[in-house]
């Protein structure tokens, strides 16, 4: 690419076939450059570990969901695990009847998941409620909100469940295009609407009909094929408020009003991983782990910082006046939204940080492709 960016292998799915293609969009995996060395610093704030556990080998980003002081989490095999997220004391542990494509979602009682049978799943504690057959893969956790199943297919269609007994309530889908992006999209509830990617636009669909409130783009497609074209929005999506922030897959990160379906500002950013968001700033990588900060009101560049480079970074996280994000050798680094200088480092198990942190009543909560689950507290 002319901008000296190397993209990681892209997950797509090829309508009318049957297995999703692992692509190299420009380069081969022994042609991958050296992470770059950890810099030495002196920490400028403080962290402890407030517990950790393990759960099971994890392969897809999303694993980690938090409500009213319960952590769910769910691992490749299909264990899917209930938590105290204070003290990390089990809570209760479920089995699905299949491995897992995507994370679990959670309104703090139920818990859905997607197996790789093309089914989701519901539990109320350890007890298997329904299940339902999917039309396509899922690669996205069910969204669990409003006595409602919400579920994001990867051939970007939407279906929604009534939570409790299974029955199907609507679909909402347009027409597809020929490649679309295997990895977690943006799926989240917001002011009594489900704001839903569908390729690199976000739309606000109705909770109850499935019928579009609002349709902003973020990122246009743009290229000479169709994986060049690819610009889906990459989840999780950032709120603050009204304002709602994400990436379009190695296309753009920008920042929609949901309360007006106005588009704010939009930048051209490769990468493909999600952003960071607070009142301040919108904070990403791109597809070499050189990190940008957006002013989140303008858009304007405030800072970049090029001392990660390809070390395999997370999704990043808005924590106070930090930002964290993961990397591939088990590294949590925490940045100053400010400046982009680096505040602190910790550890994990070792194994790639997956998806994106999330923040939960103060902790910082990471999953690990190892399983390992780890709960951080940061000022």
């Amino acid at each position: 690419m002319s901008d000296g960016k190397r993209p990681r292998v892209a997950r797509l799915l090829q309508h009318g076939a049957t297995l999703l293609l692992a692509l190299f969009l420009v380069a081969c995996a022994a042609d991958k450059p050296k992470p770059a060395p950890l810099e030495a610093y002196t920490p400028s704030i403080s962290a402890h570990l407030q517990w950790s556990t393990a759960i099971g080998s994890i392969a897809f980003p999303l694993s980690i969901a938090a409500r009213d002081g319960r952590l769910f989490a769910a691992s490749s095999d299909g264990q899917i695990v209930a938590l105290n997220a204070q003290s990390g004391a089990e809570l209760w542990r479920a089995q699905a009847d299949a491995g897992l494509t995507a994370g679990v979602g959670s309104d703090g009682r139920l818990a859905a998941v997607v197996t790789r049978n093309n089914e989701v799943q519901v539990f109320d504690g350890a007890r298997l409620v329904w299940k339902q057959r999917l039309p396509a893969a899922v690669a996205t956790a069910p969204l669990v909100a409003g006595e409602r199943v919400f579920v994001l297919a990867v051939d970007r269609s939407v279906q929604a469940f009534d939570a409790l007994d299974g029955r199907r309530l609507w679909q909402f889908q347009r027409p597809g295009d020929a490649l679309t992006l295997a990895q977690a999209g943006v799926l989240m509830a917001a002011r009594n609407q489900i704001v839903v990617g569908q390729g690199g636009r976000l739309l606000a669909l109705d909770a109850l009909r499935g019928t579009v409130n609002w349709d902003v783009a973020i990122g246009t497609p743009r290229g000479t094929n169709e994986v060049e074209r690819l610009a889906d929005l990459v989840g999780p999506a950032a709120r603050v408020g009204d304002r709602v922030c994400a990436r379009a897959f190695q296309n753009a990160v920008g920042c929609v009003d949901i309360a007006r379906g106005a588009l704010l500002w939009t930048r051209p950013a490769g990468g493909t991983a999600a952003v960071a968001a607070s009142a301040e700033r919108v904070v990403g990588g791109d597809a070499s782990d050189r990190l940008t900060a957006w002013n989140a009101a303008t858009g304007e560049v405030a800072w970049t910082n090029e001392r990660l480079l390809h070390r395999g970074l997370s999704g990043a996280l808005a924590v106070g006046a930090s930002v964290v994000l993961g990397d591939s050798e088990g590294w949590l680094h925490v940045l100053s939204q400010a400046d982009g200088s680096l505040q602190l480092r910790l550890s994990t198990d070792g194994k790639p940080v997956l998806g994106t942190p999330l923040l939960h009543q103060g902790l910082v909560l990471v999953a690990t492709r190892g399983g390992g689950l780890f709960a951080y507290r940061l000022p």
